[in-house]
């Protein structure tokens, strides 16, 4: 079987497309299809069917798609190894991390892994876990950093929590809801949210609590694609509401906002790593986990307790909880 039988399969089975796989492998489509033939022939199966929205796995064909992802990632694995054992500690590495992780967390990590490593080459994908958990499953990355959730299965992912964290509804001191009184989650009805699209694991944490408490999902006037820690001076400036890490808290971004006082809209959770299970990873990158654990522990010790109920938080004096409205 020639390998790039096998990789013309796999593009065609991902994109479900000859045109399109060919574009993305830089071949052309005849070559791709003499390709696609060629592997067929030698395995006496059909993997194709040829449909008007493009070509569908057959039944042999899917089992075919689903053995062969996992060698091919092995295989993967196994070149780089080779390659690190010829290099030494010099290699690249392929990091995830969400945008609220980066500054805080990631980059001071990476900066140490670059004093110790001048020649490493570290290539970074900055994105929520929608984008992030399929890289991760197709091998584009060797790890992600992320919140920890039930879609990273113990069956495919390997999950090493780091430090806990805390998400809270925020909104901007002087809110009407914020008047004193005992709130109630009917109280939220009248208001309108800030939020990451809908396959961020925050946004359907927060349509899960609604949905528990019989309410309609929130009503979202502002979607970003991203974190909303960049857009939380629009939260100043409206009666929006908003989920805000205390990661964000403690920064500039998170400057006196007022935590919404209400227990169900607090998610506890663990930030942690994600790897492919039983994957390879290189010595460049289990250095730059080591790191990472390091940091995750140095800042266990700094936890910020819980806030009580009717407060904000202070930018000024960081993991301090100062009352107010």
């Amino acid at each position: 079987m020639r390998l790039e039988d096998l990789d013309y399969f796999l593009a065609v089975a991902r994109l479900g497309h000859v045109g399109r796989a060919a574009d993305s492998i830089g071949i052309s489509q005849p070559a791709l299809t003499k390709g696609i033939r060629r592997l067929e022939e030698e395995l006496k199966l059909q993997l194709f069917l040829r449909t008007p929205k493009g070509m569908e796995l057959t039944i042999p064909g899917r089992a075919f798609y689903q053995r062969s992802v996992q060698a091919r990632r092995e295989l993967d694995d196994a070149m780089q190894e080779a390659g690190d054992l010829h290099r030494g500690s010099i290699g690249q590495l392929r990091a995830g991390v969400t945008p609220l992780l980066a500054e805080p967390f990631f980059n001071p990590a990476c900066i140490e892994l670059l004093s110790q490593r001048p020649a490493a080459k570290v290539q970074v994908m900055v994105s929520l876990n929608d984008a992030l958990i399929p890289a991760l499953r197709q091998g584009d990355l060797d790890f992600a950093i992320s919140s920890l959730f039930e879609s990273a299965t113990a069956a495919e992912f390997d999950c090493e929590p780091l430090f806990a964290d805390r998400l809270y509804a925020a909104a901007r001191p002087g809110h009407p809801l914020l008047n004193g009184r005992k709130i109630r989650f009917t109280d939220l009805a009248p208001y309108k949210w800030m939020l990451p699209g809908p396959q961020a694991a925050s946004r359907r944490w927060l349509e899960t609590r609604f949905e528990q408490h019989g309410s309609p999902p929130p009503e979202v006037t502002i979607e970003s694609n991203a974190s909303v820690s960049n857009l939380l001076s629009i939260l100043h400036g409206t009666d929006l509401l908003t989920l805000v890490s205390e990661m964000t808290l403690s920064a500039h971004a998170g400057h006196d906002l007022a935590i919404v006082p209400l227990d169900d809209l607090t998610w506890h959770r663990q930030i942690g790593v994600l790897t492919r299970r039983n994957s390879y990873q290189s010595p460049l990158t289990e250095r730059l986990l080591e790191i990472l654990r390091q940091r995750a522990a140095a800042r266990a010790g700094e936890v910020t307790p819980a806030p009580s109920h009717g407060v904000r938080y202070s930018a000024v004096r960081p993991r301090r909880w100062i009352s107010g409205p």
